[in-house]
């Protein structure tokens, strides 16, 4: 065990380099940089669709500054020097976990992303958790009542609900119960209210929560179909093995069978899933769903970034997210062998 975690360890090191050296090539070649966007602002043209232009920003830039002042500029954001110096300088940097400053929002990084944080756990880790508690529970009971009413009626709505985009439920829930054109029920600005600080703590959470309703239950709902369906299929793949018959020719009961046996074996492909979205629900951000319900998280974050050429946000977050990413992946492996003692990785090494 000990011999493959580390070999996945030092794996990790190449992936991660290829990754940031690829997003930085590619950032290399993205028109309307930093650079160009201030050069437009200087020239009095506004930094919004001109800074996004194609070559015309640097063209007009460098026709309406004198060369010393470019040169100044390109010193400022760092592309006075060769990409691969900045590249190296860059990523000895990201060592460290030091990710520079926001072109856009005179921000460290590190200090942006821990601002933005509390959104997208908030969206992630309730969505995680409705999705595991109310799936399980239901593909059980679909692969026990297989072909029955129930199963056919809760597949209907699952399905129904998986093909409703999340932004489109969204806009729905807002019609309706957001103070659009019938109930004004629920809040749609926000983690809380703007007098949350005065409130006791029994009403800071009752306001949480209140404000996390709808967004919730708009990003919940398309993920349900597709966990429910692979616990159903999961329990029938094993409810139809020869030791289930075994069992049952023993004379032991149908809850016997099913969570002294079956369960344990069943729930392996999905218990292996835990590490992965536990850590991706803290650390994502879904940028419909926080744009329809002015939450402002790490999905509006990553796309204002990359409007807005804001590169030390792009590849800092970019570095770190892969780490977490590697990580849990790494985690997901090695929870087979907790859920399935008979999965060895000594074994297949040999």
């Amino acid at each position: 065990m000990s011999v493959y975690i580390l070999k996945r360890l030092l794996l990790m090191v190449p992936t991660l380099f290829g990754v940031m050296l690829i997003t930085f090539v590619v950032t290399q070649f993205v028109p309307g940089g930093p650079v160009e966007r201030m050069m437009t602002q200087l020239e009095g043209h506004g930094g919004g669709e001109a800074a996004a232009g194609s070559g015309a920003g640097l063209y007009q830039g460098n026709k309406g500054l004198d060369r010393d002042r470019v040169e100044q500029l390109k010193k400022l954001y760092g592309f006075d020097k060769p990409p691969l110096t900045r590249f190296l300088s860059m990523m000895s940097s990201y060592l460290v976990f030091d990710f520079g400053q926001s072109y856009y929002h005179h921000k460290s990084v590190a200090e942006l992303v821990i601002s933005k944080l509390p959104v997208s756990m908030s969206l992630g880790l309730w969505t995680f958790t409705i999705v595991y508690s109310v799936c399980i529970p239901l593909g059980i009971a679909k692969a026990v009542r297989e072909g029955s009413r129930f199963d056919m009626v809760t597949s209907t709505f699952i399905l129904i609900g998986y093909a409703i985009p999340g932004f489109v439920l969204g806009i729905v829930l807002i019609v309706l119960f957001g103070g659009g054109s019938f109930w004004n029920i629920f809040p749609l600005r926000g983690l809380v209210s703007d007098n949350w600080a005065q409130l006791d703590w029994l009403n800071k959470v009752l306001d949480y929560l209140w404000h996390m309703v709808l967004p919730i239950t708009a990003s919940s709902v398309g993920s349900l179909a597709v966990m429910t369906l692979l616990t159903k299929n999961s329990f029938l793949e094993e409810i139809r093995k020869q030791y289930v018959m075994t069992a049952r020719a023993k004379g032991l009961s149908e809850h016997q069978v099913l969570y002294k046996h079956v369960f344990r074996n069943a729930i392996i492909p999905i218990i292996t899933g835990f590490p992965g979205s536990f850590i991706t629900a803290f650390f994502t951000g879904s940028l419909l769903i926080e744009t329809i319900f002015s939450l402002d998280g790490m999905g509006l974050l990553a796309y204002e970034s990359v409007l807005n050429r804001d590169y030390p946000v792009v590849l800092g977050t970019l570095y770190f997210f892969t780490i977490i990413g590697l990580v849990s992946r790494l985690l997901s492996d090695l929870s087979y062998v907790l859920v399935d003692p008979r999965i060895s990785f000594e074994r297949v090494q040999e």
